[in-house]
This record gives C-alpha cells, structure tokens and sequence, in this order.
C-alpha cells in the first residue's frame, strides 16, 4: 500500500494549524510562506521568496515581516551561509525529510546553496573543543566548488 496522497486543503489546514499552535494568527501570507518553504529543496533568501510569491500578491514588506514571525514563532529557520544574505527553511521534525541541524553547501563561484545530509559531515568532539561541538549545537557551513563550477 501507497502513502496516502494528502489534498490540497488537508496541506492547508496543517499549515493554518502549525501557525496557531505556534501563538500566531493565520493569515493568507503566513499559510504562503509555509507553503513555499515546504516544497523548497534548498534554504531561501528574502529575495528568492518574493519573486516566488510577488505574482500572489504579496509584496517584500509583508514576506519580510511574515518571515520574521515565523522564525521567532519556531516554524521557520533562518541561516547566514557565510555571504550575508539570510536563508530561511521550514522547521521539520527528523525522518526522511532534512532536519533543522543539518550541514550546508555553498559554490564559491556560483553561490549555489545545497542542503546536505546530516550524515556527511561527522563531527567528534576532542580535547580543548567547545562543549557546542560535541552537543553539535553548532551550524556547518562548507565552501568550495559545485560539481557545474568545478
């Protein structure tokens, strides 16, 4: 047997239900950030989730501020790569999907952003390193040259 196929209003319904266990009220907006970030393969920039939703109707002011509640609200996770532009991703639980501690990727030449399995980066704590390391209370960023660049 199949997994069973989730409707679009079942999908809807979720999101509007995370938004208010999280405190917050839910609004067109909050549902459509959600949404995006779901079906994102990688983190995305302010930028990249304006030109997604712009044609919905949602203008830079209002992603920005929505995006802003929720990551203080814990549905979303924001994240500098190293460049300075901030990322965001959904909140997920552990399983198949990726996690909220998990290394990425970013091209040097193209800036390219790859989320990566948490599995390919091992760390181990040793002598003189913080306790964060060990707690892998720590984010992972690596640098270098995508498989296109390279």
């Amino acid at each position: 047997m199949g997994a069973k196929k989730i409707s679009a209003q079942e999908k809807l319904t979720g999101f509007q239900d995370r938004i208010r266990a999280a405190g917050l009220r839910s609004t067109a907006p909050r549902v459509a950030v959600l949404r995006k970030l779901e079906t994102a393969t990688a983190p995305m920039s302010h930028a990249d989730l304006v030109e997604e939703l712009g044609g919905e109707g949602y203008d830079r002011v209002t992603i920005y501020r929505n995006l802003t509640d929720l990551t203080e609200a814990g549905l979303v996770v924001r994240a500098d790569l190293g460049d300075h532009v901030w990322r965001f991703e959904l909140k997920r639980a552990g399983g198949t999907e990726h996690t909220n501690s998990h290394p990425h990727f970013t091209c040097t030449d193209c800036g390219t952003v790859a989320c990566l399995p948490e599995e390919s980066v091992r760390i181990t704590a040793a002598r003189g390193v913080p306790r964060a390391v060990s707690q892998r209370a720590v984010e992972v960023q690596l640098r270098g040259l995508c498989d296109r660049c390279e």
